[in-house]
């Protein structure tokens, strides 16, 4: 069993470049917990009844997980994947299907389907396109004073950092909310966004232009598939900037007027 296994993991790093046969799936954002099911179709071009689902993490190879009989659906699992007991496979319409009945952090990787084909004089192993199952993470937000004093021309600065999120992509916003008043959008004449985008954290810089008398509380809005989040910091009195500690690193009514 060990030199089968060797072979089919030799013939899926030799053939990953090859034709993507299969109909295969987009990504997918399961949360910790929930089932998930990848499926694969257009296997009826297979030159036997043996379809193998494989599993690629970014810094390894790939590993067989389990090999299903697409006409009776029978599942061999004996490759020593160390997650075989957490994946299921049953036969489909024109195809098959991997299940995983709870998805657990580990699980996050890319998912393939194959099967060997006849050419000339040899057999070769196609394989799909893939699915990439991922975890979604939260992002981490703080909003801090981007300057520690006011700018002489009468305007404040706000900096709203997200970060440790996946995926990476999120949205901006901000909001304010006078002492015993509602919240409300910020007006875009009473201020400029600028965002700043790197690889692991995106931020958003709110620059405040002078202010009317009163405190104002200022809240930045992160949308992220893995839902909005919200940070707070406060706008003194008279205009003037709150200045919090570095430890104060989403929100909070205490800091001292510069």
């Amino acid at each position: 069993m060990h030199n089968k296994e060797g072979l089919e993991q030799k013939w899926a790093a030799w053939s990953s470049h090859q034709k993507k046969a299969f109909s295969t799936q987009m990504p997918q954002s399961i949360p910790v917990g929930e089932s998930a099911s990848f499926s694969c179709r257009q296997t009826d071009q297979c030159g036997n009844n043996y379809v193998f689902w494989y599993q690629k993490k970014e810094t390894e190879t790939f590993r067989v997980i389990l090999r299903i009989d697409r006409t009776n659906g029978q599942i061999y699992s004996s490759y020593n994947h160390p997650q075989k007991d957490d994946f299921s496979a049953v036969k489909i319409q024109n195809g098959v299907e991997l299940k995983l009945d709870k998805v657990k952090l580990q699980h996050s990787a890319s998912y393939y389907c194959s099967c060997y084909i006849s050419g000339f004089f040899t057999v070769v192993l196609i394989f799909g396109s893939g699915t990439k199952l991922y975890q979604v993470v939260k992002a981490v937000v703080s909003v801090y004073p981007a300057a520690s004093t006011v700018h002489l021309e009468g305007k404040s600065s706000l900096l709203c950092l997200a970060s440790a999120m996946f995926p990476p992509l999120v949205r901006f916003s901000w909001k304010r909310q006078k002492e015993d008043e509602r919240l409300e959008d910020v007006d875009p004449a009473e201020g400029e966004q600028l965002e700043i985008r790197e690889p692991g954290r995106s931020a958003s810089i709110w620059l405040i232009h002078q202010q009317q008398d009163g405190t104002y509380k200022y809240s930045c809005y992160v949308q992220h598939e893995g839902g909005t989040v919200e940070a707070q910091t406060q706008q003194g009195d008279e205009g003037w900037m709150t200045v919090f500690s570095t430890d104060s690193a989403s929100c909070g009514d205490a800091g001292k007027h510069l």
